[in-house]
């Protein structure tokens, strides 16, 4: 098995082609790949391009602990460079990419280290998202996580996110709530869960619990998310940048809540899995 891997600010992916004689990855793969420790290490797996009917590239995108996801901005921005690194697009032209949280649109610029994504639409509709009870946006409720209470509102780019603004945020924060909130009975699909700061009307940061992945330096769906939640609060205007532990995001708002994300990618390596790997029992 034949693997490209990027990072985007430190989120990192690898790339594997289904032209490459990979039929599928089952879920005891996906993991074991992904293992810091027993496989090449990694946030996740983007496998792709895959036939689409709705655009000219289809992916789908795999957690590390096995579990699909339905969009990742720093993903899609990796996926995207890593189809300009094979030459199947142009630098500065538009192309489509349908995963399972919807069409986005993307442009890799000169070079290949810039990408810019059109994520779609952020929803706070409960039945969207989807969050528990009955239809509303979801917007500064109360939510009980352990020992602690917190006020959140919930979004959806595709996938869910629980955004809570606190005036400091911190790492051991993230490690010690996230994981409550995202597994939490208000989120039948569970949550990435993203804590906010406000730093001025230009500038805001978080900290980053993944579903399906855990503590991460950074975020696209994540960003995106966050921005729309503080924008619709009225803590910011339509032009974001997004600061977290990997590095910085440019999100811009559009009137109806579309997103268009800016952010750099890193190309890393590439190599072969080894079949030894997988007779590795731990």
């Amino acid at each position: 098995m034949k693997f490209w891997k990027y990072h985007a600010l430190g989120n990192d992916y690898l790339v594997m082609d289904p032209a490459d004689g990979i039929a599928s990855l089952s879920v005891e793969k996906i993991r074991l790949i992904c293992h810091r420790n027993f496989g090449v290490g990694s946030d996740g797996i983007l496998f792709g391009p895959i036939p689409s009917t709705k655009a000219p590239f289809g992916l789908r995108i795999f957690n590390p602990d096995g579990s699909e996801a339905e969009k990742s901005g720093n993903g899609l921005r990796i996926f995207s460079r890593y189809l300009w690194d094979q030459k199947r697009v142009e630098s500065d032209q538009e192309f489509a990419i349908e995963t399972a949280g919807g069409l986005v649109r993307s442009t890799v610029f000169v070079g290949g280290r810039t990408v810019r994504v059109d994520m779609g639409k952020v929803s706070f509709q409960s039945e969207l998202i989807p969050v528990v009870g009955p239809k509303r946006e979801v917007l500064n409720e109360r939510i009980k996580a352990g020992d602690r209470e917190f006020e959140y509102c919930a979004a959806t780019v595709g996938n869910p996110h629980c955004v809570i603004s606190l005036p400091e945020i911190s790492e051991e924060l993230a490690k010690r709530y996230g994981p409550i909130l995202e597994t939490h009975g208000n989120f039948p699909r569970r949550t990435n869960v993203q804590f906010l700061q406000i730093l001025d009307r230009k500038n805001i940061r978080i900290e980053i619990w993944e579903r399906g992945a855990g503590y991460t330096l950074a975020s696209g769906s994540s960003s995106s998310a966050a921005a729309a939640v503080a924008h619709r609060l009225g803590l910011v205007g339509d032009h974001v940048t997004v600061h977290m532990p990997g590095g910085m995001i440019s999100i811009e708002i559009a009137a109806d809540y579309s997103i268009r994300m800016t952010g750099g990618v890193t190309r890393v390596a590439e190599g072969h899995l080894h079949p030894e790997l997988f007779e590795t029992n731990y």
